[in-house]
C-alpha cells in the first residue's frame, strides 16, 4: 500500500483530534508533520508529537495537508493553503474560508464523495452542524426528495473552542460554590457573549442578513452545495448549550412524496455512517454524552407530523470534533487516496 506524507496544521482541539483519528483509522502515513504558530511538543493519547513553526517551505514534499481551521485574514489556510498546493499538496481545510468557493468541492463522504474528484488542490470540510444534518437527511432526500428543512441546533461548548469549554467549567464551578448571581461577570474566562453554565442562548456566530447569524446561513448555503439541491427551503436557529462535546439537532423536513416514520427508519438503518437509536418507550435515543469520541451520525425520535403526511421530525446527534470536523476531514483524505489508486 502506498503511504503518504501528511501534515496537520493546528494543535488545538481539532488538530489534536485529527492526529487521534489518523492513528485510529490507520491512515497510510509515511511521514507526519504537525505545524502551528509556535514550536512545542504535545502529547496525544500517550504519543508525543513535535510541533513545528509553520512556514511555506515546511510543505515541501507534503502530499496531504489537513488544516484544522482558523478562519479570516490571519487564518493559516488563507496564508498557507496556496503555498501548500504550489508545492504539490492537496489541502483539506476545516475552516470556512473556501467552503462557498465554486471551484472548491465541499464534501461529506457519505453524501457527495464523487465531488472530491473535482478538486484543484483544495477541498473544504463543511461546518460541523451541516455535516451531521446532511448525513442524516441525504438518504431520505435520495428516496423521496426534500422540499423544506427547519432546524434548531443545540451546539456544545467545544464547537466554540477551548475557551468556551473553560468558560463552561469555570461558571459551573462558581454556581456550585455560591449561587447564580453575576456568574458571567465573576468568570475569568469569557469566550462566550453570555453565561453558558445552566443556560442556553440562541447566538452562534455574528448576526447578518435578516437577523440570522452567519452560522445559521451556513446550514442553508452549505447544504444546497453538498446535496446539489439549491431549491430546498431551509431555515435555521442555532443555540449554544451547556454541553462539553456533541451537537444535537431538532430537524423538521417536508418531503416531495409522502413517507412514514417506519419507512424513514428503514432507509436510515441502511445508510452509511448512520446509527439509528430510536426506542423512546425504552428511553433510548441519541444523546451528546453517548456519542463523544464516535465517528457516526446518530439519529432517533423519528416521527411523522400528525397533520402532514409529508412531514417528519428527526433528532440528530454527533461528536462535533470528530464527525463534525476531524473525522470528516480524514474521510475526505481517504476518498482522495482511493481515487488515486
Amino acid at each position: 500500500m502506498k503511504k503518504y506524507n501528511v501534515a496537520v496544521i493546528g494543535a488545538g482541539a481539532v488538530g489534536i483530534e485529527m492526529l487521534r483519528v489518523l492513528k485510529q483509522r490507520n491512515f497510510p502515513i509515511h511521514t507526519l508533520k504537525v505545524f502551528a504558530r509556535s514550536a512545542r511538543d504535545i502529547k496525544v493519547d500517550g504519543d508525543v508529537y513535535s510541533v513545528e513553526s509553520i512556514t511555506a517551505d515546511g510543505f515541501n514534499g507534503i502530499d496531504i495537508a489537513l488544516f484544522a481551521g482558523t478562519e479570516g485574514e490571519k487564518g493559516a489556510a488563507v496564508i498557507y493553503a496556496a503555498e501548500a498546493v504550489k508545492r504539490g499538496a492537496v489541502v483539506i481545510d476545516n475552516g470556512a474560508d473556501f467552503r462557498m468557493n465554486p471551484k472548491v468541492p465541499l464534501v461529506v463522504p457519505e453524501v457527495n464523495a464523487a465531488d472530491v474528484k473535482r478538486h484543484k488542490g483544495i477541498i473544504a470540510n463543511p461546518n460541523c452542524s451541516t455535516i451531521q444534518m446532511v448525513a442524516a437527511l441525504n438518504p431520505i432526500h435520495k428516496k423521496v426528495g426534500i422540499k423544506k428543512i427547519i432546524i434548531t441546533t443545540l451546539q456544545a461548548s467545544s464547537g466554540a473552542g477551548k475557551g468556551a469549554v473553560e468558560q463552561l467549567k469555570e461558571e459551573t464551578g462558581l454556581i456550585c460554590q455560591g449561587g447564580f448571581e453575576n456568574i458571567h461577570v465573576k468568570a475569568v474566562n469569557k469566550s462566550m457573549p453570555q453565561q453558558l453554565a445552566y443556560n442556553c442562548f440562541p447566538h452562534i456566530g455574528s448576526f447578518v442578513e435578516g437577523d440570522y447569524t452567519n452560522e445559521e446561513w451556513k446550514l442553508v448555503h452549505e447544504t444546497h452545495k453538498i446535496m446539489h439541491a439549491p431549491k430546498i427551503k431551509i431555515s435555521a436557529t442555532t443555540v449554544r448549550v451547556p454541553v462539553r462535546t456533541g451537537h444535537s439537532e431538532s430537524v423538521y423536513i417536508e418531503t416531495a412524496k409522502p413517507i412514514t416514520a417506519k419507512q424513514a427508519k428503514k432507509i436510515l438503518a441502511a445508510a452509511p455512517g448512520v446509527v439509528l437509536i430510536d426506542e423512546p418507550r425504552n428511553n433510548l435515543y441519541p444523546m451528546p454524552k453517548d456519542v463523544e469520541g464516535k465517528d457516526e451520525t446518530f439519529i432517533g425520535r423519528i416521527r411523522q407530523d400528525a397533520f402532514n403526511k409529508k412531514g417528519l421530525w428527526l433528532w440528530v446527534v454527533a461528536d462535533n470534533l470528530r464527525k463534525g470536523a476531524a473525522t470528516n476531514a480524514v474521510q475526505i483524505a481517504e476518498c482522495l487516496i482511493s481515487n488515486s489508486r
